[in-house]
């Protein structure tokens, strides 16, 4: 008798922790790319791109590759809320390639789930 009460309660324990876990809310994966040029000032309308380099050369699939580009305060926002699923270890490190006016400049961001990561790259 003792021993079932004991299963039947660690058996609840178990469901409870479950469930508390199922009604998290996922958090925002957003990534920020800030653009400067060499005199520190923000560069909008420059195109910036992310994309993984291939862990296979042989594969040109690239799963993560998007584009957007700088507002007047010289930020892209690139939201990765469908990539990052909980439980999820991570998302993505990402190289960065930024263009505006044969001007250009690169950079490498990781993103982390649930937070907004920011990266600065420099444009000459």
């Amino acid at each position: 008798m003792k021993t079932n009460r004991i299963l039947i309660l660690s058996a609840l324990a178990f469901l409870s922790i479950f469930a508390m876990e199922g009604c998290r809310k996922k958090g925002e994966t957003i990534a920020i790319i800030h653009v400067r040029d060499l005199a520190n000032q923000a560069v909008s309308g420059a195109q910036v791109i992310l994309y993984p380099q291939p862990t296979n050369p042989s594969s040109s699939v690239a799963v993560l590759y998007d584009t957007a580009f700088t507002n007047s305060a010289g930020e892209a926002l690139f939201n990765y809320d469908d990539v990052y699923q909980l439980g999820q270890a991570g998302v993505a490190v990402l190289d960065i390639k930024v263009k505006k006016d044969g001007m250009s400049g690169s950079g490498i961001i990781k993103i982390e789930e649930e937070t907004t990561s920011e990266e600065t790259v420099y444009i000459q």
